[in-house]
């Protein structure tokens, strides 16, 4: 993939921009500086309105999808918690069933017969 490359002439050297990172080529034969002296400016510095307006929205895209995501999982994990909750129901309603029944059985054992 071709990265677009701007170079753009000066009085004091040769500004040239690649990608995202902007670096600056300086020929200065005049001093004692070795030719090609390479400096990097640092990322966001030279940004335009519009790259920053970009920036925010790819910003606010991808924090609306960990969002998404977070969301998505916590819905996955509530209604996990609601089937367990409705598993233990189901069991303590047969539990308790079970009991009722073993208290009548005990009550019909232990009560004096009237005939």
């Amino acid at each position: 993939m071709a990265v677009p490359t701007s170079i753009y002439q000066t009085s004091t050297g040769q500004y040239t921009a690649t990608g995202d990172m902007p670096t600056y080529q300086i020929r200065a034969p005049t001093t004692a500086l070795p030719q090609g002296v390479v400096m990097a400016a640092s990322p966001g510095s030279l940004h335009s309105p519009q790259q920053l307006a970009e920036e925010a929205t790819r910003k606010r895209e991808l924090r609306l999808m960990k969002n998404r995501e977070a969301a998505k999982e916590c819905r996955r994990r509530k209604k996990e918690y609601v089937k367990c909750l409705e598993s233990r129901v189901a069991v303590l309603e047969v539990q308790n069933k079970k009991l009722i029944e073993e208290l009548e059985t005990l009550k019909d054992i232990c009560s004096p017969k009237t005939d």
